[in-house]
């Protein structure tokens, strides 16, 4: 196949995607993303093999969300600038690089730096994303965007039980020496078959960089959806940061296999993006984006239910990942729906400061949810985690 989709007249958007592309960009976006989320669960074990000390251990996890972060906005926006089949392969050739000398690594140095390029070769994900809703008109937008996202939710929750079953087997250098030969895979496979898509910008980066600037102003519908998932993220974030805690602890007693299985059933959730999707191309955006805060806010009071450590409070749990998952990435693909109806021309960039803000969040999420479990237990950090929705709420409340 060698489409092309040429972009000069922004209002016009030819839907050139086949069906099994769109599954082909899902499955994509998931295998990419779960990148970033492999070594989360084996940041203890990889920090002790490498010499270093316990302190330091979050750092294993940390270097690779530092290095999405930049991505997000030093890299993302160029898929206004670039075309954009030739910077997801060039992003991917990155990512593999990386994940190789991860796996590689023997010294404590070698893993920090492999592991801040893997975050920023995994922001491909992130030019796959806005590349596909340039392929279909926007009647569709949403569905479109809906199905990316499921695979991209799919890859960041199987990510953490996969790491942990293969390093059961194996080790931990496995995961990365596997997930570099499925870049590998996934580079040709796209190369052969993704129509390519030449953006009309012909800002320069220095130029590209300060429209940015313009466009948090400007766009006041960006400001609203990413500060609303940025709550929502931050809750997901300090729920998994969390959970393996309780669960690994006195009251629940669960191995590292259980955990990994705990961590499975949170995908289910995974079905809300297309269904997500379908809702705001029909025009119910707003008493959706409500259902999914409120669902993340249930999600945490529903673990309060039941003595901790009783069969009851486990099946609780488990539902409460399931339906936290589910009103997070409703929330995000209504987001990126609603972002991708503004301007053809510069939506990469819009993308990037979506996913910067509510990245952001996540990362805050994370380190609060570890400094509340440690100071107040599950108690406090579940505290926290139900303010964040509900702050959410009220900001939700004052859209007009």
């Amino acid at each position: 196949m060698d489409l092309t989709v040429a972009a000069a007249n922004p209002a016009i958007e030819e839907p050139a995607l086949e069906p099994w592309i769109t599954v082909l960009l899902a499955a994509a976006c998931g295998l990419i993303a779960a990148n970033i989320y492999y070594a989360q669960p084996l940041a203890g074990l990889i920090a002790a093999t490498l010499g270093m000390p316990p302190p330091a251990a979050g750092l294993v996890v940390t270097l690779t969300q530092l290095g999405y972060g930049a991505g997000l906005l030093l890299i993302t926006p160029l898929g206004d600038l670039f075309e954009n089949r030739r910077l997801v392969l060039v992003l991917i050739g990155l990512a593999t690089l990386a994940l190789l000398a991860a796996g590689l690594a023997s010294h404590p140095a070698q893993f920090l730096v492999a592991a801040l390029f893997i975050g920023l070769g995994s922001v491909a994900v992130q030019v796959l994303v806005p590349y596909a809703s340039h392929m279909v008109p926007e009647a569709a937008r949403g569905r479109m965007v809906g199905n990316i996202m499921s695979g991209l939710m799919l890859g960041i929750m199987l990510a953490r039980p996969a790491s942990s079953f293969i390093t059961q087997m194996s080790s931990w250098h496995m995961v990365f020496f596997l997930s570099a030969g499925l870049m590998v895979l996934l580079a040709l496979l796209l190369s052969r078959t993704l129509p390519q898509r030449v953006p009309p910008a012909k800002l320069s980066y220095g130029a590209l960089l300060a429209s940015m600037a313009r466009l948090v102003l400007r766009t006041p519908v960006l400001r609203r959806r990413a500060l609303y998932h940025a709550f929502l993220f931050a809750a997901f974030s300090l729920f998994w940061t969390t959970t393996p805690l309780l669960l690994a602890g006195p009251a629940f007693h669960l191995s590292q296999g259980g955990i990994a299985l705990f961590a499975l059933a949170g995908v289910a959730g995974s079905i809300a993006a297309p269904i997500a999707g379908r809702l705001a191309d029909r025009g119910l955006s707003r008493p959706a984006t409500g259902l999914a805060m409120l669902a993340v806010a249930l999600a945490f009071l529903m673990t309060h239910i039941g003595q901790q450590g009783s069969t009851l409070a486990l099946g609780l749990l488990v539902a409460a990942a399931i339906l936290l998952d589910f009103g997070v990435a409703a929330n995000m693909t209504i987001g990126q729906r609603a972002i991708f109806m503004h301007g053809a021309e510069f939506r990469a960039r819009l993308n990037g400061l979506y996913m910067t803000t509510f990245f952001i969040g996540g990362a805050i999420g994370s380190a609060v949810g570890g400094w509340a479990y440690a100071q107040g237990g599950w108690n406090l950090a579940s505290s926290i985690g139900f303010i964040l929705p509900v702050l959410a709420l009220l900001y939700y409340a004052t859209e007009r």
